[in-house]
C-alpha cells in the first residue's frame, strides 16, 4: 500500500501562493490521486483530482485558482495555489484511489493560512 506525506504550507497574504507536494513510498503512475481539506469546524472536502494521465476535476470553489499536477517519474503530485483568500485557510490532505476506493489512511497533512 502506498503512503503519502504532505508539506510545503505556511502563512501567506491574501492573493498570494504556495505551492504544496504530496511525497508517495512507492510508484503513483497507476493511481487518480487526490488533494482534499478540512478547514476549522468543517467536513473535509475534496479539491480535486488528477488522472494517471494527468487529467484534472476540481471543485468550484477553487476552480482557477489552484492547479493539481504530478510527476510519476519523483512519486510525487502537487498543488499550486494562488489567489489565496482566507477562506482557504485549511489542513490540506492528499489521498490516493487504490483497491476501488480512497485510502482510509490519512496523513498528517499540511496546515495553510491565508492571513494579513
Amino acid at each position: 500500500q502506498v503512503h503519502l506525506v504532505e508539506s510545503g504550507g505556511g502563512l501567506v497574504q491574501p492573493g498570494g501562493s504556495l505551492r504544496l507536494s504530496c511525497a508517495a513510498s512507492g510508484s503513483i503512475s497507476s493511481f487518480l490521486l487526490g488533494w482534499y481539506r478540512q478547514a476549522p469546524g468543517k467536513q473535509r472536502e475534496l479539491v480535486g483530482v488528477i488522472g494517471r494521465a494527468g487529467s484534472t476535476n476540481y471543485a468550484d470553489l477553487v476552480k482557477g485558482r489552484f492547479t493539481i499536477s504530478r510527476d510519476n517519474a519523483k512519486n510525487t503530485m502537487y498543488l499550486q495555489l494562488n489567489s489565496l483568500n482566507p477562506e482557504d485557510t485549511a489542513v490540506y490532505y492528499c489521498n490516493i484511489f487504490q483497491g476501488g476506493t480512497w485510502s482510509s489512511s490519512w496523513g498528517q497533512g499540511t496546515q495553510v493560512t491565508v492571513s494579513s
